[in-house]
């Protein structure tokens, strides 16, 4: 009669990989050496300044010294960084990237970054580089539908990327582009690419819908 063989099986179980832990330093976890770039990116009306201000409320919640900087072109809401709904955040009002500075503060974020040059490029590099939170928001595309200054450079440099839509408000389809609006009309693709206004000048539109005079 064969005898039957019994194997045993032993699971050894592995050891538990150390990891740190981006944006928190206390209770013995570790700081990430390099920091994380957010860029909040859309048209016209799709909540960037909203959506801004529910990110850092995060890092209000844990402690974190925070910053929000805004290009001078923009002077609606003054030394504010306001959402369509209302809700706001102090700001600090720049020319350039170079005016950038942290001064202590480990969350930097930064408005409408279309309005700024390479100087912010470089300055982003800079805060990434020494550990920081970065959080941008602007527009990707101007009203003719293309590219918006250095908007496509950060998008590409970022470790998150949130891009927002809208609602047409033409067929109420779903809004990916801005439309700028003149005297009631579409604008020129002459007109200068910076004109800076809200609902007085600007509509979300989806790509059906979008236009822009010649």
């Amino acid at each position: 009669m064969p005898h039957s063989v019994r194997y045993s099986l032993r699971v050894r179980e592995a050891a538990p990989v150390a990891r740190e832990v981006p944006g928190c330093e206390a209770r013995g976890r570790t700081m990430p050496t390099k920091g994380r770039l957010h860029v909040v990116a859309g048209c016209m009306s799709s909540g960037k300044t909203g959506e801004l201000i529910r990110l850092l409320s995060r890092h209000r919640v844990i402690g974190d010294t925070m910053i929000i900087y805004k290009h001078s072109v923009d002077t609606r809401d003054g030394s504010k960084a306001r959402s369509r709904l209302g809700t706001e955040m102090p700001a600090e009002v720049i020319s350039s990237g170079d005016e950038i500075d942290v001064n202590g503060y480990r969350v930097v974020a930064i408005e409408e970054a279309q309005f700024f040059d390479e100087s912010l490029v470089a300055k982003v590099h800079e805060l990434l580089d020494t550990g920081h939170a970065v959080y941008v928001t602007g527009l990707n595309q101007d009203f003719r539908g293309e590219p918006f200054g250095i908007m496509p450079t950060l998008m590409s440099l970022a470790d998150e990327l949130s891009l927002l839509t809208a609602i047409c408000q033409k067929c109420h389809g779903v809004g990916t582009r801005t439309q700028r609006i003149i005297d009631g009309k579409p604008a020129s693709r002459t007109t200068p690419t910076v004109l800076v206004g809200g609902a007085d000048y600007y509509e979300a539109r989806c790509p059906d819908c979008h236009e822009v005079a010649e």
